[in-house]
């Protein structure tokens, strides 16, 4: 096999984050002592609820490994919590793991072997991606578009990339970078297209509880077909945890749950002190999450009134996470990022933002798509965005003096 540079292939072919790949230049900039508001990364900066780190505090004895499934209590809790939204998982059908992320990872390794083929809805979640390549795994795009609001594309898209490697399907709701919430009806088609044609659904569903405008984020559990359905989990953003890394994965099938368990041994156990305070999160009351989904709401609205208007944008107004995506009237969003960064400030600030072509798979597509994390409190926002605008309108006067 060939090799590059002395490395593997899957080295040197791994792609680079686009949420944190232009981050040096992010540094670079606040070395100069220029304020950057961060909007290119989905960490919040709503607090930790405290009951996390009361617990932690009680904890006494060894921290030693705990079972690869997870602590048996955690189990119990995910297990409870799940049937609150009447998805009937039982404590032994859930394994406890590093992040969402790992989630991810291992449903794809249960599913699909180096050369078969996974498909996703691009712009996707760009880990997916990473995750794929290092398994030796094809992520098989099929595209949704800014200008119809990133909705599902039709049934018909999905058959053309159809194929005998075809293992599985895979993608988020809520979803990110868009912010779009698939309809029943929608999910309902990619669950038929799954029995029509023997495949796997893994559903990412980190972001369930943040939806706005009454809206409700089904789950692939909601369709019936159980033994089809991998549930892919995490706590980071339910509950502000993100450097905790504790997730989940989920099914009803035991022969798939069965193969996580070896992968889960074979890296041992998931952070104990982390589990252990994780344990007293599913206490909070549900006025927790509607105080965390207002605060969400509100964001959203500040950045989407405050972007709606700039001439020759496409943004559609999220529904859920917190994931605005916007198609800019320039030619290369990265150039734009990094533009903003090395060359233009509002009072001494300036805004970063994730390009969105790193979140396609589709050579060209989502060169000129940015996605907005709404992390950062409404005021910050607001100034933000108006910097953003500002920011946009002398790079586009810019480019249209240079190519007169």
């Amino acid at each position: 096999m060939e090799r590059y540079n002395g490395l593997s292939r899957r080295a040197s072919e791994l792609p680079a984050s686009p949420i944190r790949k232009l981050v040096p230049y992010a540094d670079e900039t606040e070395k100069r002592g220029v304020k950057v508001y961060h909007l290119n990364i989905g960490q919040p900066d709503l607090r930790t609820p405290k009951i996390y780190f009361d617990r932690i505090k009680t904890f006494s004895g060894i921290d030693d490994y705990t079972n690869s499934a997870g602590l048996i209590e955690l189990r119990e809790k995910f297990s409870q919590y799940y049937k609150k939204w009447s998805i009937p998982f039982e404590t032994k059908e859930i394994i406890v793991t590093e992040g969402g992320s790992e989630a991810v990872s291992f449903a794809i390794a249960a599913v699909a072997d180096p050369g078969d083929d996974i498909i996703v809805i691009e712009p996707f979640y760009a880990n997916y991606a990473a995750f794929a390549k290092f398994l030796g795994v094809n992520v098989v795009p099929v595209t949704s578009r800014a200008e119809n609001g990133y909705r599902m594309p039709a049934i018909e898209e999905f058959e053309k990339v159809l194929t005998p490697k075809t293992r599985a399907m895979l993608f988020p709701n809520p979803g990110n970078p868009n912010g779009v919430v698939y309809t029943k009806d929608e999910l309902q088609s990619i669950m038929d297209f799954a029995v029509r044609n023997d495949l796997y659904v893994i559903s990412d569903e980190v972001y369930r509880e943040i939806t706005f405008d009454g809206l409700k984020a089904y789950s692939m559990m909601d369709f019936g077909n159980h033994e089809r359905v991998i549930i892919a989990d995490s706590l980071s953003k339910r509950f502000n945890i993100c450097g905790a890394r504790i997730g989940a994965i989920a099914s009803k099938n035991k022969q798939i749950m069965d193969a996580v368990m070896k992968m889960a041994m074979a890296r041992l156990a998931a952070n104990h002190l982390s589990q252990y305070g994780a344990i007293g999160l599913f206490d909070l009351p549900d006025s927790y999450f509607e105080d965390m989904t207002r605060e969400y709401e509100k964001r959203r609205d500040v950045v989407y009134e405050a972007l709606k208007d700039i001439p020759g944008i496409v943004v559609n107004k999220p529904q859920g996470a917190f994931y605005l995506a916007a198609k800019l009237p320039v030619e290369d969003a990265e150039e734009f990022v990094k533009w903003m960064l090395q060359n233009f400030t509002y009072q001494n600030k300036t805004t970063m933002v994730a390009p969105l072509g790193g979140f396609y798979i589709t050579p060209n597509m989502g060169k000129d798509e940015i996605r907005i994390a709404y992390v950062l409190n409404s005021e910050d926002l607001r100034e933000a965005c108006s910097i953003l605008a500002k920011g946009l309108e002398s790079y586009t006067q810019r480019k249209i003096f240079a190519e007169r």
